[in-house]
C-alpha cells in the first residue's frame, strides 16, 4: 500500500473512532435480545436438547432421577388439561392450537380423545419431526393433527382453544406477557397456559437445583409472576376461570384456563 494512502486511511480510521456511533433505541436492543435468546434456545433444541427432551417425554428408563420427576410432574399438567378439555366437551366441533407442542405429550393424546382438528407447532424442527412420527405411528392423519415448525410470535390464525404449556420458561415477565395477549388474539374461546410461578421458595429450589444438571446442560429457566400472566389476559379480553398447581421435585407449574369474557 502506498504510504500516502496508508497514511489518508490512517487518518480517517482515527477521526471515525472519535465518533461514537449512534445510540441504540431501547425497542431495538430489546428485539436483539429476544431473537438471541430464541436463537439460543432453538440451538438447544435441535441438538443435546432434543435428545434429552425426547428421552424424558418417552418411556425410556434411560433418565435420571431429576429427569424422571420433570415427566411425572410435566404428565401431571397434560392429564389435568386433557380432564378440563373433556369437562367442558364438544371436543369434535372444536379447534386447537397446541403451541409449543414438543413431541406432542399433548397433541397426540387430545387427537386421540376425538378433538375435531389440532395444529401444533414448536420451535425446534426436531422436536416437530419427532412429535410427527409419533403421531403417524399410532395412526393419527395429518387431516386431525397437523405440526409446523415455528416459534411463538410467528403464529396466526383463529382456534376455538388455544393451549402453550410449559414453554413461557424460556421468556422472562415481560415476553411472557406479550406472549399471552399474542395467543389470546388466536383464541376464539379458551386460553391454557402453564408457566413456573414465581415464589420465593422456588427461587431458593430453582437455585439449589442448578447446582446439580451441570454446566452447558439447560437453557435459561424464568419464574413468572401469576399477576402479570393474568393481567396480559385480562387485557386481551379473558378471566382466568380455572386453577392449579402441579409439582414434582424440581417440577413446578402453575396451570391457568381462560374463558373469553
Amino acid at each position: 500500500m502506498p504510504a500516502e494512502l496508508h497514511d489518508a486511511t490512517s487518518g480517517q480510521t482515527a477521526a471515525s473512532n472519535q465518533v461514537a456511533p449512534p445510540a441504540q433505541p431501547a425497542d431495538a436492543k430489546l428485539v436483539d435480545a429476544k431473537q438471541a435468546e430464541k436463537a439460543e434456545v432453538q440451538a438447544y433444541f435441535e441438538s443435546t436438547g432434543f435428545e434429552r427432551w425426547n428421552r424424558i417425554y418417552s418411556d425410556s428408563e434411560e433418565v435420571n432421577k431429576v429427569q424422571r420427576n420433570i415427566r411425572i410432574g410435566h404428565q401431571k399438567t397434560v392429564d389435568e388439561v386433557l380432564a378440563w378439555l373433556q369437562e367442558q366437551g364438544n371436543l369434535p366441533q372444536r379447534s386447537f392450537c397446541d403451541a409449543g407442542c414438543g413431541v406432542g405429550s399433548l397433541s397426540l393424546p387430545l387427537a386421540q380423545r376425538g378433538a375435531g382438528s389440532v395444529a401444533a407447532s414448536d420451535l425446534s424442527a426436531a422436536m416437530v419431526a419427532e412429535a410427527e412420527r409419533r403421531a403417524r405411528s399410532a395412526g393419527i392423519g395429518a387431516e386431525q393433527l397437523s405440526f409446523t415448525a415455528s416459534d411463538l410470535e410467528s403464529l396466526q390464525g383463529r382456534y376455538d382453544t388455544v393451549i402453550c404449556l410449559d414453554v413461557f420458561i424460556h421468556y422472562p415477565q415481560a415476553a411472557a406477557e406479550e406472549m399471552v395477549g399474542h395467543l389470546a388474539g388466536m383464541a376464539e374461546h379458551h386460553l391454557l397456559v402453564s408457566f413456573a410461578p414465581y415464589t420465593p421458595l422456588l427461587a431458593l429450589l430453582k437455585g439449589i437445583g442448578q447446582l446439580f444438571p451441570g454446566p452447558s446442560k439447560t437453557t435459561r429457566a424464568y419464574q413468572l409472576r401469576e399477576s402479570g400472566i393474568v393481567a396480559a389476559a385480562e387485557a386481551a379480553g379473558f378471566k382466568p376461570v380455572r386453577r392449579s398447581l402441579n409439582q414434582a421435585p424440581f417440577y413446578f407449574s402453575r396451570l391457568i384456563a381462560f374463558e373469553r369474557v
